[in-house]
């Protein structure tokens, strides 16, 4: 019985790491996906971005840890904005196939420049001193980069929740989500609005990506390998959503440890029954406010 009960908190905890960074990185996706109504499957081609430029910046330019992590932000979401403006702004009135092909050719393209660039092995995470050994939280130690892990992205969770429910600007994008064209006719700027949004969304998922790089290793197969995960939160926790998706990181986190560590034969095999079941009962997901 204490061997269960330990054996259960390790999976909680490694669990609640793992979802934690599956929602910085897919919330963008849904809010992006909900807000502008395009399919963007190449979402985790910046969190693939963000994670080499953390690992680039550190290893040949002895950047710090959390200026790495800062610049892997920004640097992608500026990177996004440049994309939003030439290449996704031309398919927003485009049908969902042109979409979806458009972004799967983007995810082949970043495969093979990232492949170029840095070969096929995982990208070395580099991880300052303090980082690196073990925090003992009420009488047992805790991997100490997973715990700053779970805690940064709390901050990250805690800061989006009140930009989008108490600031101005996430009043006209729960406003752009709901009606995009009331939106419109009272004034909103939804193309402006869609960019900033993007680059957000884009800087959170390479913010996630550069920082979940000791869970989900980037290498160049990174966005293709993951992309199952990315979509199986956003249309669990249900598109425009926040709190959602959260809800539906953590739980597909909390299953996919323990079923790794308990059931390893069965593989995902679990997940995704489980999200086949939920989308038959609520094919908008848990929150979603589109359908």
């Amino acid at each position: 019985m204490q061997a269960f009960a330990s054996s259960l908190v390790s999976v909680l905890f490694h669990g609640i790491a793992y979802g934690m960074i599956l929602y910085v990185i897919s919330v963008g996706l849904s809010v992006t996906m909900g807000l502008m109504g395009f399919v963007n499957l190449a979402h985790g081609v910046f969190a693939m971005a963000g994670g080499l430029l953390l690992s680039t910046a550190m290893a040949k330019y002895a950047v710090p840890f959390p200026l790495a992590l800062l610049l892997a932000f920004v640097v992608v979401a500026l990177g996004s904005v440049v994309l939003e403006r030439l290449l996704y702004s031309k398919l927003y009135s485009a049908g969902e196939l042109a979409q979806v092909l458009f972004t799967m050719g983007l995810i082949f393209i970043s495969i093979a420049i990232a492949r170029q660039l840095y070969g096929t092995q995982a990208a070395p995470v580099f991880l300052p001193d303090y980082l690196k050994g073990q925090i003992n939280i009420l009488g047992r130690d805790f991997p100490a980069f997973r715990v700053v892990l779970i805690f940064i992205s709390a901050i990250i969770v805690v800061t989006l929740w009140f930009g989008v429910e108490r600031t101005r600007w996430g009043a006209m994008v729960r406003a752009a989500v709901d009606n995009r064209d009331m939106a419109q006719s009272v004034g909103i700027n939804t193309n402006r609005l869609f960019m900033v949004t993007f680059a957000l969304g884009s800087g959170l998922a390479g913010l996630g990506g550069a920082l979940g790089s000791d869970i989900l290793p980037v290498q160049s197969t990174y966005p293709l390998e993951n992309l199952v995960y990315f979509m199986i939160v956003v249309a669990v926790g249900g598109l425009g959503s926040l709190s959602g998706p959260f809800i539906a990181a953590l739980m597909i986190g909390i299953a996919d440890t323990a079923t790794k560590y308990w059931f390893p034969e069965l593989g995902a095999f679990l997940i995704y029954a489980a999200t086949i079941g939920l989308l038959l009962w609520r094919p908008q997901g848990l929150f979603g406010v589109r359908s």
